[in-house]
This record gives C-alpha cells, sequence and structure tokens, in this order.
C-alpha cells in the first residue's frame, strides 16, 4: 500500500532542491519496486536533512519493519502519525497503522498494538470494503487476546547455549528424495509433541485434533488466515509451555488450522505433520544455527555469544507475508530466495531466471512434470530440472545437484514473493547455517563432502 504513496508524495513536494528533489525520487522508485535493499543503501548514504521529512520518517519506519528492527520502526510510524497526519492518506494511514501493530506485538506490547489497529479502524472504517474491516478488527482481536498472556516467555535451563536435537527425515516419494526436519526432545503443554521446524511458516501451526489434545486455549474472535499451496482459514489459540530441548517458551500463539493439502495423494505424506515451528517463535531469538553436522539448533543465551547490533548491511528482509528473503548468487545470477526449511527438495527459481538464462536452462536442462503440496493445495507444472548450478549463499560457494526452473508465471508456486525458494536439501549442503536476527544477516559454514549431503 504504501509504494505509490511515496511516488505521490515524491511529485507532489516542490520546494525542494535539485538535490534533494533526486535524493527523494531515488527512494520513491525503489520503495515503489520493494527494493529494500537498495532503501537501506541510499538511507544509509544520504544526508538525512536531504530527505523531505514525511519521506524520510516514513522509510525508516520501512526499514525498520522490513529489516526487524522494531525499534526503529515503531517510533518512526508513531511520529508519522503525530507530526504528518495531513499527509497520511486512507491507504498510507491503514498500512502503517497494521506495520506499526505487527511490531508493536512482536516487542509484547499487545495492548497498545490492538488500541493502534482499533483507532485506525475508527478512523477509516466508512472508507474500507467489508473484508478490509474484517482483517484489521481480527487482528485488533488477536492482539487484544494476546495482551491477557506474555508471549514468548524464553528460559534456558542449564548450558548457556541453548540446544535443539533434530532428525532429518524422509517425506513423500521415495525416488523423490524429499526430507524435512523434525524436532526431538519437544513437547506442548508437558506432553511429547512431534514438531516440524519450518522457516518458509509465518506462525506456528497446529491442527484443529492436536490443539484438543494439548489443551491449547483458544483467542476469541480471531481469524488466522494460512498461505501456503493454498489458503487456509483457521484461528488462534495459546500453548501454556512449550519445550524445545533445553529451552522452554511460555504462552506460544498457534494458528490452528488444516495442514492438508485437501489431495488424496499428498495427503497420506502429509498426514504425519501436525504440528509447524514457524518464524514467528525463531525470531524471538537474537540468533539461531541450524548445525547439520551435530543435528542441533543452538541458540546462544548469554554474553558474549549472544549478537549486538552493527553497522553490517543485512542480506535478509521480510516479505509481505513475513517470510525471509535472502540476497544470494545462483549462476551468477544475483536473486532474491525464500529460505524454507519446510520445502523438502533443493530449490526451485523463477521464470525471470529462465528468460535470463533461457539458452543454458535448455542445454542442460530436463522437461519434468513436478508435484507440489502443501497447506491447503497441490499443483502439477512443467519445469526444467537443472543439474549442477553454482549457489553462492551466505558467505560459501556450493554446487546445487538439481533445481527445478519455472517456465511461467505458477498460480500459489512456492517462493513467488521473491525470485524461488531454497530448501532443506540445499541448506544441508552447507556445515550450518545460521539466522542473525539482530543485523539481519543469513552465513553458512564451509560446504559439506558430497557423502554427507
Amino acid at each position: 500500500m504504501l509504494r505509490k504513496i511515496f511516488l505521490a508524495a515524491c511529485i507532489g513536494l516542490t520546494s525542494m532542491t535539485g538535490f534533494s528533489q533526486s535524493i527523494d525520487e531515488k527512494i520513491a522508485n525503489v520503495i515503489n519496486s520493494a527494493d529494500w535493499f537498495a532503501l537501506d543503501s541510499i538511507y544509509r548514504s544520504a544526508p538525512k536533512d536531504s530527505i523531505d521529512p514525511y519521506i524520510e520518517i516514513l522509510s525508516r519506519g520501512m526499514l525498520g519493519h522490513r529489516f526487524n528492527h522494531p525499534d526503529v520502526s515503531i517510533p518512526a510510524f508513531q511520529e508519522a502519525f503525530d507530526t504528518q497526519s495531513e499527509n497520511l492518506d486512507l491507504e498510507t494511514m491503514v498500512s502503517a497503522a497494521i506495520f506499526l501493530g505487527k511490531d508493536l506485538s512482536k516487542m509484547g506490547q499487545n495492548e497498545l498494538a490492538a488500541s493502534v489497529i482499533n483507532q485506525a479502524l475508527d478512523v477509516t472504517r466508512q472508507d474500507l470494503d467489508s473484508v478490509m474491516v474484517s482483517e484489521l478488527t481480527s487482528q485488533a482481536n488477536r492482539y487484544t487476546g494476546l495482551a491477557a498472556y506474555n508471549p514468548y516467555q524464553i528460559q534456558f535451563n542449564g548450558d548457556s547455549i541453548g540446544k535443539v536435537p533434530f532428525a532429518i527425515v524422509p517425506i513423500g516419494p521415495a525416488d523423490k528424495g524429499g526430507v524435512m526436519m523434525r524436532l526431538r526432545e519437544s513437547s506442548i503443554n508437558g506432553m511429547p509433541a512431534d514438531i516440524i521446524f519450518d522457516t518458509g511458516c509465518t506462525f506456528s501451526i497446529i491442527s484443529p485434533e492436536m490443539a484438543e489434545k494439548y489443551g491449547l486455549i483458544p483467542l476469541e474472535g480471531t481469524k488466522a488466515t494460512m498461505l501456503g499451496m493454498g489458503k487456509t482459514d483457521g484461528y488462534f489459540a495459546i500453548a501454556k509451555e512449550l519445550q524445545l530441548g533445553n529451552i522452554t517458551v511460555r504462552d506460544v500463539p498457534f494458528s490452528v488450522t488444516s495442514i492438508a493439502s485437501n489431495h488424496s495423494e499428498a495427503d497420506q505424506y502429509l498426514d504425519d505433520i501436525k504440528i509447524i515451528l514457524g518464524n514467528d517463535v525463531m525470531l524471538q531469538l537474537k540468533e539461531i544455527t541450524i548445525d547439520f553436522i551435530t543435528n542441533n539448533l543452538t541458540i546462544p543465551s548469554k554474553a558474549p555469544f549472544i549478537p549486538v547490533k552493527t553497522d553490517a548491511k543485512p542480506n535478509m528482509c521480510f516479505t509481505p507475508t513475513y517470510l525471509l528473503l535472502c540476497k544470494c548468487e545462483i549462476h551468477n545470477n544475483p536473486v532474491l530466495m525464500l529460505i524454507d526449511s519446510g520445502y523438502v527438495h533443493y530449490a526451485t527459481i523463477g521464470e525471470a531466471f529462465f528468460e535470463n538464462n533461457k539458452q543454458y536452462v535448455l542445454d542442460n536442462g530436463i522437461k519434468d512434470t513436478v508435484r507440489e503440496a502443501g497447506i491447503g493445495g497441490f499443483s502439477l507444472n512443467e519445469r526444467y530440472m537443472v543439474p549442477n548450478m553454482k549457489i553462492s549463499l551466505g558467505g560459501h560457494t556450493s554446487e546445487i545437484p538439481d533445481i527445478g526452473i519455472r517456465t511461467r508465471p505458477e498460480v500459489g508456486a512456492l517462493g513467488s514473493e521473491g525470485d524461488g525458494v531454497i530448501g532443506l536439501r540445499t541448506l544441508m549442503l552447507y556445515s550450518f547455517v545460521r539466522f542473525n536476527f539482530v543485523d539481519f544477516v543469513l552465513t553458512t559454514g564451509t560446504p559439506r563432502d558430497t557423502h554427507l549431503r
């Protein structure tokens, strides 16, 4: 929503110098294309007094929001409401309220988040359609429900390093080689739980039958819409205690919804997946490492191992649905790829890559029919499968044995919010993958020997 508002703001500013207008136009253009890394670069280098105050405030808000710095975005959006109200039209006001609400909730200020959404509703309700009113009402209800709890209280038990063991287990037809990460030594409300770790899932998810089994507490009036291969609706509920290895997390929100694809063949493989740990829990930790040598998730709990903010440039950002996009290179092409440990294969990359490397793909690829299943849907698409392509990710280069290339847009395609999706088998090419949520930087360990992959 904010994109065209920035462009309109620049066109309407007539009293600036040529230099400052050029900066504002650059900012408008990169926001118009949702290029948050370019916005970060421009904003870091430009003198702040060369940027129009309205654009400077909203730029700061968007940078904090997209790069996981609510300590930056919250005061920026609050400043926009306090000092720039005359510039905030309907779309900008609603968008800024949604972003501010999300970031306040991330910081545990759910009562204030609900107030922000309700105030935005009071001012704009008569101009919004029924769908948007329903979505905002549900969001406010979720924050109100969460305000009765203290979500994501984290306790490390014993060691100074949090450790969550996991196993790599097969999924799907044996000849396709799909794998997923199953957490070990995990429980919900004191009962052992079979949990899948999925960095490509915005919220943690639990099936309705498991929510009842583990005694989750529903949040009244909430609606949880989950997007995967399709769309499914549910509600939010609270698990009073989640045990992950030697880490205890209390008051954990889950989206209660069906994980089925509604395709009989695919669901015979998805049937064992009832509980998914998503990004919402992961983002509450300052750093998490997926160690593929020891098969542990490790989380530092004490200084000096906990990361602190530096001037490092981020290589990750949030998608519009708050998944993780990471800058990398595939076949020497700079791309933004969704990091998805729940994607059971190596990788898929989109039609833009195909157009830029068409002859290479045609010469080296094999056309194949690819089946994909996920929450709410199933797809069957023709793609080129190309072997042995180089990937540079997080500081190290490896080789993807098999990558699917889309030749055209696909409805509901995984990774459609970026240039494609990097799956678990590609992550396993490295000795570790580390997520630093302070600087929003992903790094990798050295590539593993082929026989270990």
